[in-house]
């Protein structure tokens, strides 16, 4: 079994409780060494992507993660609107037209929105950023292909991988955005788009597997 459009749509509304309820985590880390706003600005954008998506009219993933893109960028302020908004963008545009998504299209779209990210936010690996959560994520997605795992055991894999991404953020230097101000003020925080991030593939993993 692959993940249908209806997973994907379920995904977005379990993200969406995620958030809310991790948004006041979010906003202490992100007071830490950023503007505090990352928590009420993901909130937001995703209680409307729910919103958005309530309408239903989505005959494929592509679609419906365009929307979800679309969304974010245009109801989520601060960096995370553009970036987030990119990735969904990204992986709409690779699962364009497909109503089921296996491993190998599901691996292809994440790293096509990842990539996206990446020229977005031209944030490298070690930079301290969401892509430090993202681009293992994917890693371990290919890796898992190689391997000829199950779609639920490669999501599995995907989410530690994010997991450990995010963690290792907290001694990381920041050189990309605004707490790359903070110097080496910034290490000993962990990164809230890291957090988000592997938030989000932790509920890819419990809801597409």
């Amino acid at each position: 079994m692959g993940i249908s459009t209806a997973d994907v749509q379920a995904w977005m509304s379990d993200y969406a409780d995620v958030i809310a309820e991790h948004r006041e985590e979010l906003v202490a880390l992100d007071t830490a060494i950023g503007d505090g706003d990352h928590g009420t600005n993901m909130n937001r954008g995703m209680q409307a992507v729910v919103e958005r998506l309530g309408g239903g009219g989505f005959d494929d993933i592509g679609a419906l993660l365009k929307a979800v893109g679309m969304t974010l960028v245009s109801k989520v302020g601060g960096a995370a609107g553009p970036l987030y908004g990119t990735l969904f963008l990204q992986m709409g545009t690779a699962l364009n037209g497909k109503a089921e998504a296996g491993l190998d299209e599901w691996a292809d779209a994440l790293e096509a929105g990842v990539a996206g990210v990446q020229k977005r936010g031209r944030a490298e690996p070690g930079d301290k950023t969401m892509v430090d959560a993202l681009l293992p994520a994917v890693q371990a997605l290919r890796d898992a292909q190689s391997d000829g795992a199950s779609l639920a055991d490669a999501l599995a894999r995907s989410e530690e991988a994010a997991r450990e991404g995010m963690l290792a953020t907290t001694p990381m230097e920041a050189r990309k955005g605004r707490a790359s101000y903070l110097g080496p003020r910034s290490v000993g925080h962990q990164d809230p788009g890291a957090t988000s991030s592997h938030l989000l593939l932790q509920t890819a993993r419990a809801r597409l597997s």
